[in-house]
């Protein structure tokens, strides 16, 4: 069935995605501990919506945001090496409140060889590759249980500042009532309300609309409204955009969603700009990722730009990728909330998505206390000037605004959204992020 212009114009704010991604409400952020490196010889100019969310959200000015963001990353190059050639020892590494790189480590002789080295140590009982152990046997225990109970489980993580796994749990009688594997060492359990299954409001950053074919002979129903993530190339060097997997949730047989540019005036008359050729979230991988093919319309619109747009209709030059680290502060960018900021709570997040058919799959990515509201999904996620990952989900997606957000889930923990890795996409999929030093 065809609808009118005017219908359509009529319920386009109305569309929502079926199947958003819900983080925990609670994901811990303990005491963030440093070589001196030195500022980058060049401040790069931030947009001043990103210089007011960076002092609002985080007391830092652009310099020390900038410089915090990039010991951030020369810390992620030490811990990699350091665990590479000392496996057993290493148990994890963080930016410190003060933004002082931090590296955990099993026993004296290690702490003493990260000290030598420049970094501040402090000694833990499970080395990281434990505690990945650890939450793999968890997850695998989880998703052996009877579906009604493995719903009460809202997410698993580790706390690397704490050296244990956190198990969130619905605050229900089921929840309370379900009996943890006591041959997992170092685990807290944490209580939180029950969230709905599929948050249906969409988020992300600059809006675009998926479609079953030709936006014009697709019902309304079909029709789905979502954002778009880092502008980037596929492997073989053809433009695409990197976003959230579940706004590919209107698939066909010949190929994913096609998608439009909006016309607000007329949905009709929106303009396509491509189509997902790859998307998954939790169905072929443990990632919520999506590979939009642009067109030769969508490159002219500009989706061959190494930007992320802002408050305002501003910009951000991004300037290369980076990996999430525990305490590295990250601002995102979504069409809601414009620019808000925090820092990377968790590296490693599993999270339960559940279909409207009970079906479930787990999520797996990195936790920020960066507020995101209901239209900032697949939106883009940076530290400093570098891609970090795609906005999956948050715990205040239904909040009208981030003041209220905050205030409402003050206690229980704050506001917490679910990011990927753009590193982790660009494994799987062979795509590679725009950037001022890599255009192509």
């Amino acid at each position: 069935m065809r609808h009118s212009p005017a219908s359509r114009a009529a319920v386009r704010t109305t569309i929502r995605r079926a199947a958003t991604i819900v983080a925990s409400a609670v994901l811990l952020v303990g005491p963030l501990t440093s070589t001196a490196h030195a500022a980058p010889a060049e401040t790069p100019e931030l947009p001043a919506e990103l210089v007011e969310a960076v002092q609002r959200d985080l007391g830092l000015t652009p310099e020390q945001y900038l410089e915090r963001a990039a010991r951030a990353q020369e810390l992620n190059t030490y811990a990699r090496d350091f665990r590479a050639e000392r496996p057993s020892d290493f148990a994890g590494a963080w930016m410190n409140s003060d933004g002082k790189p931090v590296v955990a480590v099993t026993n004296h002789d290690a702490a003493r060889q990260a000290e030598q080295d420049g970094y501040q140590a402090t000694v833990a009982p499970i080395s990281a590759d434990g505690l990945e152990q650890a939450l793999a046997e968890l997850n695998r225990w989880v998703a052996a249980l009877p579906r009604e109970v493995s719903s009460q489980v809202n997410n698993t993580s580790i706390d690397v500042l704490n050296n244990q796994i956190v198990v969130d749990i619905v605050n229900s009688p089921l929840g309370r009532a379900l009996n943890l594997p006591s041959l997992i060492a170092n685990i807290q359990v944490q209580l939180s309300p029950g969230l709905p299954a599929n948050d249906p409001a969409p988020l992300g950053g600059d809006t675009y609309i998926t479609a079953d074919g030709d936006v014009r002979d697709t019902p309304l129903e079909r029709i789905g409204i979502c954002s778009f993530g880092f502008n980037g190339v596929d492997a073989n060097g053809d433009p695409v955009n990197i976003t959230a997997g579940h706004c590919d949730a209107v698939a066909r047989e010949d190929g994913g969603s096609t998608v439009y540019l909006p016309n607000r005036g007329n949905i009709d008359e929106s303009v396509q700009i491509g189509s997902f050729t790859n998307s998954t979230a939790g169905t072929d991988s443990s990632l919520d990722y999506g590979i939009i093919s642009l067109n030769d319309a969508g490159v002219d619109a500009g989706l061959n730009r190494p930007t992320v747009r802002g408050g305002n209709g501003s910009t951000l030059t991004v300037t290369g990728t980076a990996r999430p680290v525990v305490g590295a502060p990250v601002c995102k960018s979504g069409q809601s909330s414009s620019f808000t900021c925090g820092v990377v709570a968790a590296d490693h997040v599993e999270t339960q998505l559940l279909y409207a058919n009970g079906s479930a799959t787990t999520i797996r990515g990195f936790a920020t206390t960066a507020c995101t509201l209901s239209g900032d999904s697949g939106g883009a996620i940076v530290t400093g000037t570098l891609a970090l990952g795609v906005i999956s989900g948050s715990n205040s997606a239904g909040a009208p605004d981030c003041v209220e957000a905050n205030l409402v889930l003050a206690t229980t923990g704050g506001t917490s959204s679910l990011g990927i890795a753009v590193g982790d996409i660009a494994d799987a999929t062979g795509t590679r992020v725009r950037t001022e030093s890599a255009p192509e």
